[in-house]
């Protein structure tokens, strides 16, 4: 397969498709709105009625919309089930829009859609390949996904879907409840049990790494693992014996991020850049850096404190 230009060919146009004026109150919602599918958490079945919602939901990551039809080309629906498979994978980073043409032919006709199967990406409500018709192979496929995930990454789109059939529903309070995936590693972390949540922060991340909550969680974790039984007082003293010491500077720093000093960690390590030169500086300026991933990078803190290091390197 021809690797796919990641451009913005343009919007669809949906005027045609008729959408209800209040959504059936029995329907499961994705984000947008849209009903899941039942097949997965992060499918949905695209109709006329929940086509704009799909729509929409591209404008939080990116969905891969797959028309297909049974009953002309079975081996398409086969394919749609196939892709929505794969999307599982991904937990979140895409969702899957199948549409079948025998039952949604009007979604077809608005996505100028004239043979079978057909996968479209969309993102901000527009394709960003052009049409990709025929049976992709599941490891070409895959690496198209990996593909648009990395480079999606590089431009700072990180945002991903919420699970959909699996229903992450309100707390009584009426806050989202604790996403799924990342309950073993929160569990661990209620038990105090360190060593375990990195093990199962570093999972997520080696299986998806686009997460940046998982991606934050085990820089976190790590922190937490670095000072495990630390005696604060004595590295403190140590630290201010060795000004230039990066070990002993960045353990008294992940102590204050540890204990909620997120400032006070930050300017330890870009004072520690500033003194420091050559290996020593990048090990700094690398520790720095991990201590950003832990807070998260559109902190206002961070980017303070990422304004502070460019003046300190250079």
């Amino acid at each position: 397969m021809t690797q796919q230009p990641f451009s913005r060919p343009g919007a669809f146009d949906l005027s045609a498709l008729k959408r209800p004026a209040t959504p059936p109150p029995s329907a499961s919602r994705a984000p947008g709105g849209a009903p899941t599918s039942g097949a997965g958490s992060y499918t949905v079945h695209v109709t006329a009625q929940t086509m704009q919602d799909v729509v929409e939901a591209s404008m939080t990551a990116p969905v891969l919309m797959v028309v297909f039809s049974a009953s002309r080309s079975p081996e398409s629906a086969q394919y749609a089930d196939d892709v929505s498979a794969l999307v599982e994978q991904y937990e979140g980073r895409f969702l899957a829009g199948l549409v079948d043409l025998d039952t949604a032919p009007e979604v077809g006709q608005a996505l100028q859609i004239t043979q079978v199967p057909v996968l479209l990406v969309l993102l901000d409500g527009r394709p960003v390949t052009q049409p990709i018709p025929g049976v992709v192979p599941a490891d070409e496929l895959s690496a198209l996904l990996n593909q648009l995930g990395q480079q999606l990454t590089a431009q700072g789109v990180t945002g991903r879907h919420q699970p959909l059939a699996a229903g992450v529903p309100d707390d009584e309070d009426g806050e989202p409840a604790a996403d799924p995936r990342y309950a073993a590693a929160e569990d661990a972390l209620a038990r105090d049990d360190i060593d375990t949540a990195v093990l199962e922060y570093q999972r997520l991340v080696d299986a998806n790494p686009a997460d940046h909550e998982a991606v934050a969680g085990l820089a976190m974790a790590k922190v937490l693992q670095r000072t495990q039984g630390v005696d604060a007082a004595a590295a403190l003293a140590a630290a201010e014996a060795a000004p230039a010491d990066v070990e002993a500077q960045s353990l008294v720093a992940d102590l204050d991020l540890a204990h909620g000093r997120v400032e006070e960690a930050f300017s330890r390590l870009v004072e520690l850049v500033r003194v420091t030169a050559d290996k020593e500086r990048d090990r700094a300026r690398e520790h720095l850096i991990g201590q950003f991933a832990a807070v998260g990078n559109d902190d206002p803190r961070v980017l303070a404190a990422r304004r502070s290091l460019a003046s300190a390197l250079f």
